[in-house]
């Protein structure tokens, strides 16, 4: 599957639990896409509700810390008006720990999983935070010194 179609098909959700079972249906959130393998985040709303990604319980922009830069991330819009967000795509070979635990997550709904040597499980919620306190610190390639300095110089 290439990134373009995969983005494409978010669009078709009319909620955020639909938007979550069309990300599992595509393999979320280890997907593999152009011949690489992606953990996938999404985050954003719809018609104000506010949905995210959390990466062992800590929402995924915080655990992925400047790691996020070296991701690629795409904007996606839904069917609903004001409804969209972003999708990001971290390289799966970035990633230093064996195991971690993902969900997609609002303020009332979750889908959780757990992630193991590469391969992810659907696990329920209770699975989910019985889990938290056994995972090891999650861990991510983060830029070389010498990318700092360059994003540094291009920022100002």
């Amino acid at each position: 599957m290439k990134v373009e179609g995969f983005i494409a098909s978010l669009k078709n959700a009319e909620t955020i639990g639909e938007l979550f079972r069309i990300l599992q249906g595509k393999g979320a959130p280890v997907v593999e896409l152009d011949g690489q393998r992606f953990l996938i985040v999404v985050e954003g709303d719809f018609e104000g509700r506010r949905f995210w990604t959390e990466i062992n319980g800590e929402k995924a922009n915080l655990a992925l810390g400047d790691a996020m830069l070296n991701s690629s991330s795409f904007p996606f819009q839904c069917k609903r008006p004001y409804t969209g967000g972003n999708v990001i795509f971290v390289n799966f070979d970035d990633i230093e720990v064996e195991r971690f635990l993902v969900a997609y997550r609002d303020p009332d709904y979750g889908v959780f999983y757990l992630v193991e040597g590469g391969e992810a499980k659907e696990i329920t919620k209770e699975e989910y935070e019985r889990l938290l306190p056994e995972m090891p610190e999650f861990k991510i390639k983060s830029m070389s010194e010498e990318q700092m300095e360059t994003m540094g110089a291009f920022f100002g």
